[in-house]
């Protein structure tokens, strides 16, 4: 299970290394070819003398040039540490393999993106001997996917903008797109990119809103973060938790409730028919469209 937004951020490129070289191509232009095939490499680079040292993912990516070591650092924060570690990093691995390595940092923050990007000089002032350019993804240049469709074209770029710009003010109809997308592929990758994108999301209503959503289409259920909702277990609280949730997506997306719909919602003791409502909260644009097709009944009922 992934237990930090640092860890989900650089351990997507693990599950889909791919997506690291289309946003090394298409977000930061870095003309890197082409890999045949990638493999995942040890990330301890740890000397003979006590020194740990470890990078949090590195990549040896095949490509018709050569072999490129792909370094991906996850930065919550500044970190002046960092400028004395990331040259070591690069120096040793290129030493060690002969391959060029590739520096590449992922952050939520634009004033940490910021400082990431400032190139490392070593040596004489306005003449280094060592000048080191991490390539940097963050808020201000991984595209925000907000459309249903372009999350489904590129589903774990998809759930990259969900990571990076889960603290931003798009993050609502970010969430929505990709909650969508997740449909369209195995149901095992799609649990892996659920937890990636709820261990980044530090805002407690994104994040409510997040696992809200994947209820809804039931990956939460089988997903480590539904072990405490589980562990309570009562089919009656299940039920009220549902309604209580479809009252919150149409509250999200600002569709007004009617006393009438709400009292139904409130009444069923249904979970399979809160759940099929559930499905339906995500795409009607009236609340009353979510009875579309079903016999009218009374709230008592």
């Amino acid at each position: 299970m992934v237990g930090s937004s640092h860890e989900a951020l650089h351990r997507i490129f693990q599950k889909d290394p791919a997506l690291l070289t289309r946003a090394l191509q298409d977000v930061l232009g870095v003309p890197l070819p082409e890999p045949r095939e990638f493999a995942a490499m040890n990330v301890d680079l740890t000397e003979i003398e006590p020194v740990e040292r470890r990078v949090d993912t590195l990549l040896r990516a095949e490509t018709e040039e050569g072999v490129y070591l792909l370094v991906v650092e996850s930065q919550s924060d500044i970190d002046k540490r960092k400028r004395g570690s990331w040259p070591y990093y690069l120096s040793y691995l290129h030493e060690k393999y002969r391959c060029e390595p590739v520096l590449i940092v992922i952050t939520q923050s634009s004033a940490t993106a910021r400082w990431a990007a400032e190139p490392i000089h070593l040596g004489v002032r306005g003449c280094p001997s060592l000048t080191v350019r991490p390539f940097v993804l963050g808020p201000d240049n991984v595209p925000v996917i907000a459309d249903e469709r372009e999350a489904e074209r590129d589903v774990p770029l998809a759930v990259l903008s969900a990571m990076t710009h889960g603290k931003g003010p798009q993050a609502a109809v970010i969430l929505e797109s990709l909650a969508t997308a997740l449909r369209t592929i195995d149901p095992d990758s799609a649990a892996v990119f659920v937890q990636f994108v709820d261990s980044c999301l530090a805002d407690r209503q994104a994040q409510q809103m997040w696992r809200d959503l994947m209820t809804a289409i039931q990956y939460f259920w089988r997903h480590p973060l539904a072990e405490q909702v589980r562990e309570e277990g009562r089919e009656e609280g299940r039920v009220q938790a549902t309604a209580e949730m479809l009252l919150r997506i149409f509250g999200w997306r600002q569709i007004d409730v009617p006393e009438s719909v709400r009292d139904r919602i409130l009444a069923s003791t249904d979970l399979d028919e809160l759940n099929a409502w559930l499905d339906r909260a995500n795409h009607v644009t009236d609340a009353s469209e979510l009875f579309v097709g079903e016999f009218p009944r009374s709230a008592g009922n």
